[in-house]
């Protein structure tokens, strides 16, 4: 059963009255800029492609939670469990990818490979080289499946990140067509592992997609070029939650939220997400007496390591201690929402996730310019994705796709005078915006994560 949703205005009764660079707010070597990232050819060879078209699932038993593990009951320097594996295979399998006999090629490379798994004894890969697309199809007219109420997830590893985007499409037989889609991955190399993405709907058709009535089924990379690398396995399915959801996440902790954003949301009863750069509390950064003051009115506080990217550490000693030192700093001033954690930079990379893992239940980001939402019961706990909340228009549309397929969008923003964020005005016109949806509800990373551990 979906848990009870959060009401919007539940904090009511207790509240008082540069260039685009993504989760950190400041320059790094990769730009997350919505006008300079992949993601923006990605777009436009999306539509091209749309111009050019007109089995019962294996059930397996989804992973239960430990009913004694509440990762929520006290903030503890390290984790109960690793939350990566604990909820590694959420959902019912529907395509493992170990018999490839159903499986078309359209464009690009289509390969087995049983040295690179995620699960079982091979992995499909998929590569292209130039700027070719890579896709492969399965038919669903057999099959009579009737995928209305689902949302779909599969385990990813690229070895060119920066290159490629994802998405399944499904074609019902009447043409209409519906896209989920992982907009960018921001997974560092050359350390790349696997981790499991759960799109949200990226487009649907004006026509809506008959999802108990499909024609088949596409897999899609598309390559920005040189080349594309990308390893793909167990594809599963997912309830959907009854309504859509969205998160309001506000990096570094800056006073500008304090000052300006925060009686927009009380007007409105909507709690935020801060994350404050631990130890940054002095000038244009809340104190600590104002983060306190905003988890009381309802915000939650969650960590935003030291303000250095995560995969530029090389030795693993300084990398635990950093994790270690900057979670104690949250439990020291009596921060609660430090289990769930937003990395510098978007910066992380296989053996930083291992290390995160002891110390956070989840987080991320893979963090694009366009719209990039997640489904709520199988995205992978340390690899969320989220919008750089710079335009209104993209962010309304991350808001009305979210409501309409009950999704999670979650939404970044940093300070009005910054670039990555949209301005005051436009703040106030997305929150009257979110509340004019009666099927949306906003809420937080740890309301996320106590949804994803549900059992679904």
């Amino acid at each position: 059963m979906t848990p009870e949703p959060t009401t919007r205005r539940r904090f009511l009764a207790v509240t008082g009255g540069g260039t685009i660079v993504g989760l950190a707010g400041c320059t790094s070597g990769d730009s997350d800029d919505p006008e300079n990232s992949s993601e923006n050819a990605t777009e436009t060879e999306l539509e091209d492609e749309e111009e050019n078209v007109d089995n019962e699932t294996d059930a397996d038993e989804s992973e239960e939670p430990d009913p004694d593990a509440d990762a929520d009951d006290e903030l503890t320097l390290e984790t109960e469990f690793l939350s990566r594996e604990e909820y590694r295979q959420p959902g019912e399998r529907f395509d493992d990818f170990e018999e490839l006999s159903a499986w078309n090629v359209v464009s690009g490379s289509m390969d087995t490979d049983s040295d690179v798994v995620f699960d079982g004894s091979q992995s499909v890969k998929l590569s292209a080289e130039g700027d070719q697309n890579v896709t492969i199809e399965r038919n669903l007219e057999d099959d009579d499946l009737d995928l209305t109420d689902l949302d779909f997830s599969f385990a990813i590893r690229t070895t060119t990140p920066r290159n490629v985007a994802v998405y399944l499409r499904f074609v019902d037989v009447y043409g209409s067509d519906r896209f989920y889609q992982l907009r960018q991955i921001t997974y560092r190399t050359p350390d790349v592992g696997w981790f499991r993405s759960n799109p949200g709907v990226f487009k649907d058709s004006a026509v809506p997609t008959e999802m108990d009535m499909l024609d088949r089924v596409e897999l899609t990379v598309l390559n920005t070029g040189p080349e594309a690398e990308v390893w793909i396995d167990d594809l599963r399915t997912h309830e959907k939650p009854d309504r859509g959801y969205v998160v309001l996440c506000w990096d570094d902790g800056r006073q500008d939220f304090y000052d300006t954003a925060s009686p927009l949301h009380d007007e409105y009863g909507f709690n935020a997400v801060q994350g404050p750069i631990p130890g940054n509390v002095r000038g244009r950064y809340m104190s600590v007496e104002m983060l306190k003051e905003r988890q009381e009115a309802g915000d939650e506080i969650v960590m935003h390591g030291t303000h250095d990217p995560i995969h530029e550490i090389d030795d693993e000693q300084e990398l635990e201690g950093r994790l270690r030192r900057d979670k104690q700093w949250f439990i020291d001033n009596d921060l609660q929402g430090a289990n769930h954690i937003i990395y510098p930079h978007n910066s992380f990379d296989k053996t930083s996730l291992e290390y995160i893992n002891k110390y956070h239940y989840s987080g991320g980001f893979n963090q694009s310019g366009d719209v990039n939402t997640t489904g709520v019961y199988g995205y992978d706990p340390l690899v969320l994705p989220r919008t750089i909340a710079h335009d209104l228009d993209i962010s309304k549309r991350c808001v009305d796709m979210a409501a309409a397929h009950n999704n999670c969008t979650v939404l970044n923003f940093h300070a009005f005078e910054e670039d990555n964020t949209m301005s005051e005005d436009d703040y106030e016109e997305l929150l009257a915006h979110i509340d004019s949806k009666d099927d949306l509800e906003v809420i937080t990373l740890g309301e996320l994560w106590e949804m994803r551990t549900s059992g679904h």
